[in-house]
């Protein structure tokens, strides 16, 4: 089946913040920094990056979307998206509790915060560059650009996923 971007879960005004909303967010400040995203961006070693970015450059950005608490505590794989991009951020709604991410499990040094709402967002703590190897760049740059033109073709001819 080929890709499609997440939808908002916001039914109502008022309604609390979903992942898609914060995806959403996001995916317009980047736009605005001439980052262009992708949502739910499979990564080797059966990863999935919730939003994965390219910059004019070829520099690569991945955010992970935090929505609770509890799903930001209980992540222990994120570690393993830094094999991936240059620069790594964290995403949660307004009014999240941005403590635990000046811990050291997070690396505060390494990792950047940004604050959405489902119209935009602001990044409260830039994340440090650390440049990918040619060789992981040139993997990720081709895979990003295949999936975008996977769901760029499935807009065109949705019956083409049941071929």
């Amino acid at each position: 089946m080929l890709d499609a971007p997440p939808q908002s879960c916001v039914d109502a005004p008022g309604s609390p913040l979903c992942a898609a909303d914060v995806c959403r967010g996001v995916t317009r400040l980047l736009f605005r920094h001439d980052l262009l995203a992708l949502a739910e961006v499979p990564l080797d070693g059966g990863r999935r990056a919730d939003l994965m970015a390219l910059d004019a450059h070829g520099r690569i950005t991945i955010v992970e979307i935090k929505v609770s608490r509890a799903d930001l505590l209980g992540d222990g794989k994120w570690p393993d998206y830094l094999a991936h991009c240059d620069r790594f951020f964290w995403a949660v709604p307004a009014g999240f509790d941005l403590r635990p991410l000046d811990g050291p499990t997070f690396l505060p040094a390494r990792t950047g915060v940004i604050v959405a709402d489902r119209y935009d967002a602001e990044i409260v703590r830039p994340a440090h560059g650390e440049p990918l190897p040619a060789h992981v760049r040139k993997r990720c740059t081709l895979a990003f650009a295949r999936r975008a033109a996977r769901r760029l073709v499935a807009l065109n001819d949705p019956d083409l996923a049941t071929l």
